[in-house]
């Protein structure tokens, strides 16, 4: 009976030890949020709503087909430039590479400080003639119907490179100059690798040896309603991007007709190989990324979600599981597996002699194509099965710092413009032009100053994209305001 007595002190003492253990860890959590006035608001002349229409008219369309590309519209759109920005293209050393991606550089009083580089990129997705008639206003005709601006580009991503044209015309227009340089980058084929943009652009500063202070590209956003657990707006800015890597899977079996079938074909086969990927997905973790962001955004959130946070190395699997339920919160967690692409077969009576299917991952911060290509060849264990890189696939970025100066400057101008919002760090799950830009700078940042909603997420790539006015304005508000607060 004593022995049961110790017993069930031991256990109560060890239980009352961990309850204390999580609850000084919760009360412990304190905010990183900025406490900051808001700025006064600047107004933004109407002119520059036209402006932005007018960008979204110009059909700067990447096919994936090089034959379909449309140079006239990139054509169109340098004349744009030139005749919308007068005092960015009369003031600004100004650079074209491969006709039609630009590096502006806007020269600062002390250049011995580090320059910042603000990014975007000019092109567009195609839109799918069959799905024209799921739009309710024409892409390309950058109508403003309620103070909404509608049209392919609105959100992705000319928002982005109207809004820093824009903040540097205005600031040029009061006679404002920077203390650090200030590069301007626009590449026009984003939507399609960068190689002849971005990447030409990153070679030719790497080649001048421009080491910058911070990259500013998009990727993160402020999000409404979308974090598990938050009421608030929160702004989300990347602070590493997923890789991503395609594999070719190729099987070739014997064919014959389909009157007198084998016991496997090669459509069996690739089923089988492609269902265990899929039923074998890689673990999830919290990574690097998601650590900052935990730590961000767990001081905010209500006392249980609050306590999880602080103390995720104990309830990790919980957090995890709270994640998996959605694709958006899967993505955050793993490496992904989404098979894209298979063929095979070409007659209803004739068993086809192989089957090709296309695996894309999206690979998580901490690990890289050879783990993927590990994995592939380990889950499916058929040498029958060839496997193979396809496509264009880039490593997992760096993880860029949220204590640097370029992450504090972003965190402090989301505050001046947006009261009241959330910021945290962020991975980004999928592809931007700033991974080319990795050997520019250490801090590599990844937000648009828009707000995104379940709403309109779809609207990426999709039917309907658009935008508000108001946010257009706040998106340059909130380049003056990072251009004002770069200035140290």
């Amino acid at each position: 009976m004593k022995k049961n007595r110790v017993l069930v002190y031991i256990i109560f003492s060890l239980l009352s030890l961990l309850v204390a253990y999580i609850l000084i860890n919760t009360f412990s959590l304190r905010s990183k949020q900025l406490s900051i006035d808001q700025v006064e608001i600047i107004q933004i002349n109407g002119a520059a709503i036209d402006r932005f229409a007018q960008a979204i008219q110009i059909q700067t369309v990447s096919p994936e087909d090089p034959s379909d590309f449309d140079s006239l519209q990139f054509i169109r759109f340098n004349e744009y430039l030139r005749k919308s920005y007068p005092l960015i293209d009369s003031l600004l050393e100004h650079n074209v590479f491969n006709n039609f991606s630009h590096l502006y550089l806007w020269k600062g009083t002390q250049p011995q400080k580090k320059p910042i580089v603000l990014m975007g990129h000019l092109d567009v997705v195609p839109v799918i003639p069959d799905n024209l008639k799921y739009w309710k206003q024409p892409p390309f005709e950058g109508k403003i119907i309620k103070d909404t601006l509608w049209g392919r580009g609105s959100i992705d991503d000319k928002i982005g490179v109207i809004g820093i044209l824009e903040s540097v015309e205005l600031l040029l227009s009061q006679n404002f100059q920077p203390k650090r340089d200030i590069y301007i980058a626009i590449g026009h084929d984003e939507e399609i690798g960068g190689n002849k943009g971005a990447r030409a652009i990153a070679d030719y500063l790497i080649e001048k040896g421009v080491e910058a202070e911070f990259v500013l590209d998009e990727g993160g956003s402020i999000t409404q309603g979308m974090i598990p657990g938050m009421n608030q707006n929160v702004a989300l800015i990347g602070i590493a991007e997923k890789g991503s890597v395609s594999i070719e899977l190729e099987v070739e079996l014997e064919g014959g007709h389909s009157s007198m079938p084998g016991k496997e074909t090669a459509i069996d086969v690739m089923s089988t190989a492609i269902s265990k990927l899929k039923t074998n997905p890689f673990p999830a973790g919290i990574s690097k990324p998601i650590e900052g962001f935990v730590e961000y955004l767990g001081p905010e959130m209500p006392f249980f979600n609050k306590m999880a946070f602080a103390n995720a190395n104990l309830f990790e699997p919980l957090i995890l599981k709270s994640y998996e339920a959605s694709s958006s919160g899967n993505a955050l967690i793993r490496t992904t597996t989404a098979p894209t692409i298979f063929n095979s077969g070409v007659k209803d009576n004739i068993i086809p002699l192989s089957a090709k299917a296309t695996v894309n991952f999206r690979i998580i911060s901490g690990s890289s194509i050879e783990e993927v290509i590990s994995h592939v060849k380990k889950t499916i264990e058929d040498e029958r099965v060839s496997v193979k890189e396809s496509g264009f696939n880039t490593e997992p970025s760096k993880v860029s710092s949220t204590e640097a100066f370029g992450f504090q400057t972003l965190h402090k101008s989301i505050a001046e413009i947006y009261p009241e919002t959330i910021v945290s760090p962020y991975l980004v799950v999928g592809a931007t032009d700033a991974r080319h830009f990795n050997d520019i700078s250490e801090n590599i940042y990844r937000f648009l100053p828009i707000k995104i909603t379940k709403s309109n997420i779809k609207a990426f790539h999709g039917l309907n994209e658009r935008v508000a006015v108001e946010e257009f304005e706040n998106a340059v508000r909130f380049y003056v305001q990072l251009i004002k607060n770069s200035d140290q």
